[in-house]
């Protein structure tokens, strides 16, 4: 079983609501959840003109590849309604993998670790909240390390 660390937010709708559906989708693909943050509200980045968003980061375990997984999170996506729209913008669910194991994987469809996590704080919050001590695999720095030199 390989250990991952997702981020899940929301910015339409029942916030909360539409998360704990997402959660209860990735147990359906049987991921195993660990440990999960407390929801942060955050402002938007990239694109400010929406609302603000509802964050939680999640510990889970799988046995999905990393791409495997990619098209489970996909398919949860598209399920619960999100659109394609401006980068950044709006959405009724997003989910992004933000560790998988100490993986480093770089390709045109899927990069591990998250490629902007450690310029994030609406990632890093929640994450540090239950993983302080995760050493990123690339910059060799603990999550709590990232926080504190944002």
């Amino acid at each position: 079983m390989s250990r991952v660390y997702l981020l899940l937010g929301s910015n339409l709708g029942d916030r909360a609501k539409n998360i704990e559906i997402a959660i209860s989708e990735l147990k359906n693909c049987g991921l195993t959840i660990s440990r999960r943050s407390s929801f942060y509200n955050t402002s938007p980045w990239g694109y400010k003109e929406q609302p603000e968003f509802l964050n939680i980061a999640i510990e889970c375990f799988t046995s999905l590849s990393p791409f495997a997984l990619l098209e489970e999170i996909k398919k949860i996506e598209k399920k619960m309604g999100r659109k394609d729209t401006i980068r950044y913008g709006p959405r009724i669910i997003d989910i992004d993998i933000i560790f998988y194991n100490n993986l480093i994987l770089k390709t045109d469809k899927l990069i591990i670790p998250h490629p902007l996590m450690h310029k994030r704080d609406f990632v890093l919050k929640p994450l540090c909240e239950i993983a302080p001590d995760f050493v990123h695999p690339d910059l060799k720095l603990s999550v709590k390390e990232l926080l504190d030199n944002l």
